[in-house]
C-alpha cells in the first residue's frame, strides 16, 4: 500500500513538473512578444485615428475591430490583417497558459483565482480579435461581431441578463480604476526587467506607461459606467465600447481637448507595449 501511495504522489510531482515545464517553454514568451506588437499596432491605430478626429483631420473614433475593417479596406490589408491575426492569437495563447498553467506562479488562492480568470478572459477577447482578422482576411464579415448594443441586448434578454450585464459594468469600471492607479503608483514597472534598459529607455518607457495606462483606465471607466448604466436603465443603447468611449469625450465642453489628450495617451500605450514586447519578463 506505501509503496504504491508512494508511486501515485511520485507520478503527481512528475506530472507537475512536466506542465511546469511545458508552461515555461521559450515559445511561450515568444507569443506574448508577438502578441504584445500586435496589441501595439492596434492602439496606435485607434489613438491615430482618434487624435484625426481631434485635430479635425477626418478620421473616426473606433476599437479595434473597427481598425480591422480600416486595414481591410487598405491595398496592404489581407496581408496586414493575417499578420494582426497571428500576433492576436499569439497574444491569446500566452494568456490562457499564463491561467492553465499558472507561468506566472499566481497560485490558486482567492487573488491568484482571479488573476488567473483575467487571463483567461483577455485570452478569449484576442481570440475573438484573431477570429475577426481572419474573417476579414478571407473576405468575410461573419466573425467580427455585433455592436455593444446588440451584444449588449442579447444579454438583457437572458435569464438574469440585466445582474450580469451590470456585473460586467461595474467590473469594468473597476478595472478602470485599477488601470488609473497602476500609472499613478507605477505597479506596471515590476513587469519589467529593467536592468537590461539605459537610462534614457528607462526614463522613457515609464512615461509611456505612466500616461497609457492612464488614458486606457480613462476609456475603460467610461465603458464600465455607461454598460452599469445599460443595466440598471434595461436599455442596451447606453453601453459603448472604446470608440463610444471616444465619442463621449469628444461630445463634452473642450471634448477636442479630451478627446486628444486621451488619444495620444492610448498612443503612448501603444508605445509601452512594444517596451513590453522587448523588456517584459515573460
Amino acid at each position: 500500500m506505501g509503496s504504491a501511495t508512494t508511486a501515485a504522489s511520485t507520478a503527481r510531482r512528475s506530472a507537475g513538473s512536466a506542465v511546469n515545464r511545458a508552461g515555461q517553454h521559450d515559445w511561450v514568451e515568444k507569443a506574448g512578444r508577438v502578441g504584445h506588437i500586435a496589441k501595439a499596432v492596434s492602439y496606435g491605430l485607434i489613438a491615430i485615428l482618434a487624435l484625426q478626429v481631434a485635430f479635425h483631420q477626418g478620421g473616426k473614433t473606433t476599437d479595434r475591430q473597427g481598425v480591422l475593417r480600416e486595414v481591410a479596406g487598405k491595398s496592404f490589408g489581407t496581408a496586414a490583417l493575417w499578420a494582426l491575426a497571428i500576433g492576436f492569437a499569439a497574444y491569446a495563447f500566452w494568456q490562457f497558459v499564463r491561467a492553465v498553467l499558472d507561468r506566472n506562479g499566481d497560485g490558486t488562492d482567492a487573488k491568484g483565482l482571479a488573476k488567473r480568470g483575467q487571463h483567461v478572459l483577455v485570452g478569449a477577447i484576442y481570440t475573438a480579435s484573431a477570429v475577426a482578422a481572419v474573417s476579414l482576411a478571407v473576405g468575410s464579415d461573419s466573425g467580427t461581431g455585433g455592436s455593444e448594443k446588440e451584444e449588449t441586448a442579447r444579454v438583457l434578454e437572458w435569464p438574469g441578463g440585466q445582474w450580469i450585464v451590470g456585473i460586467i459594468g461595474v467590473a469594468m469600471f473597476v478595472y478602470g480604476l485599477a488601470n488609473v492607479w497602476k500609472a499613478k503608483a507605477q505597479k506596471f514597472r515590476k513587469d519589467l526587467d529593467e536592468g537590461r534598459m539605459d537610462p534614457a529607455v528607462r526614463t522613457w518607457s515609464t512615461r509611456s506607461g505612466v500616461i497609457g495606462y492612464a488614458a486606457r483606465g480613462v476609456v475603460f471607466a467610461l465603458i464600465g459606467f455607461f454598460l452599469t448604466k445599460a443595466a440598471l436603465e434595461y436599455d442596451p443603447d447606453e453601453a459603448i465600447g472604446i470608440d463610444g468611449a471616444l465619442r463621449k469625450l469628444a461630445d463634452q465642453t473642450y471634448g477636442t481637448w479630451l478627446l486628444g489628450l486621451v488619444a495620444a495617451g492610448l498612443l503612448a500605450y501603444a508605445v509601452f507595449s512594444l517596451v513590453q514586447a522587448r523588456y517584459r519578463r515573460m
